[in-house]
């Protein structure tokens, strides 16, 4: 009896720590999740040069595995975007979805390759609906900038609340990863608000902020070296940790993160190539990671990753192995 049990507990244990694979369209880059009572919505990076506007693409997915190409959001590019760049960009990049309230708040990026005259933008929505995730969503304009001169570069934002305050983080290249602190209700950020640094490569590759909160701690994941490549990719997600939102961030060996430290989480391995672009997201009280990889058995392109997030006993994230 006691053996069967053993057997019976150690099933259950490796049931639970195998992900499953995704089905449907999962063709993506740079995804973001909202989770809503009847359905999951994904948000991702436009396609560029598209009679759309690049503006972000959606899709949908009742349980998280089966998704279904959903449309990009109407409307082209903002207006605004292109009076403040001085050119029109290709498409949008690394939308990143929040809710609060009800609310729903989509930062999204506006740059060009290897620039730093970036913006980064809010779009809202009162009433996100699964069946229809491209209504409803009223543009709020520009939220932070950074040009060419500039120590940062503001694309790849991601929104993190603690208590009754708001946390934007973002970055790439450059001298890497900002925080700024926004004002909870509308998004944008608190008057006199800087940005301020929390993690860098000393002008290396690190980009894809995300941050969150576990057992009292924060955890800020970023992916370091070369995204969007096909099967060149090197990208891979790495992660630091601090005891309050501002840092000093960490990793495993003691390396600050504003050294270049970082603890890595997820390489390529087998067909699973470059992953990165991450995100975190919460479903069902637990957290997950969202990121694309390139399919090295499918031409290298970019397609949807999923994996719950589980702990370690000395409190780093860790992954259940790739399906």
């Amino acid at each position: 009896m006691r053996r069967t049990l053993i057997l019976l507990l150690f099933a259950l244990a490796s049931s639970a720590a195998q992900a499953e694979a995704l089905k449907g369209n999962i063709y993506i880059h740079d995804p973001s999740i909202a989770v809503l009572d009847n359905g999951l919505v994904s948000f991702a990076t436009g396609v560029e040069r598209a009679p759309d506007g690049g503006t972000p693409r959606t899709k949908t997915s009742p349980d998280g595995i089966t998704w279904q190409e959903a449309g990009a959001l109407p409307g082209g590019m903002p207006a605004w975007i292109v009076r403040e760049l001085g050119f029109t960009p290709r498409n949008i990049w690394a939308p990143s979805v929040f809710e609060t309230g009800g609310t729903h708040y989509l930062y999204y990026s506006a740059s060009s390759f290897g620039r730093n005259d970036s913006a980064i933008g809010l779009m809202t929505n009162a009433a996100l609906d699964p069946t229809q995730p491209t209504a409803g969503w009223v543009d709020q304009g520009l939220v932070v900038r950074s040009r060419a001169g500039d120590s940062f570069n503001a694309i790849d934002p991601f929104r993190t609340d603690v208590g009754d305050k708001a946390y934007l983080s973002f970055g790439s290249f450059w001298d890497g990863i900002r925080l700024l602190e926004l004002d909870p209700a509308s998004g944008k950020p608190l008057p006199g608000a800087e940005p301020m640094p929390i993690a860098s490569r000393g002008g290396g590759a690190i980009e894809a902020p995300a941050i969150i909160a576990h057992d009292g701690r924060f955890y800020l994941f970023v992916s370091f070296d070369s995204c969007c490549r096909g099967r060149s990719s090197t990208y891979r997600i790495m992660v630091g940790r601090a005891d309050a939102i501002e840092g000093p961030y960490v990793d495993a060996s003691g390396t600050p993160m504003l050294e270049g430290g970082g603890t890595e989480l997820l390489a390529s391995t087998g067909r699973t190539i470059g992953p990165g672009g991450q995100e975190v997201f919460e479903r069902d009280g637990a957290p997950w990671l969202a990121f694309h990889y390139y399919d090295g058995e499918d031409g290298g392109r970019p397609k949807l990753g999923l994996l719950p997030i589980g702990w370690t006993a000395e409190g780093w994230p860790t992954l259940p192995d790739l399906p």
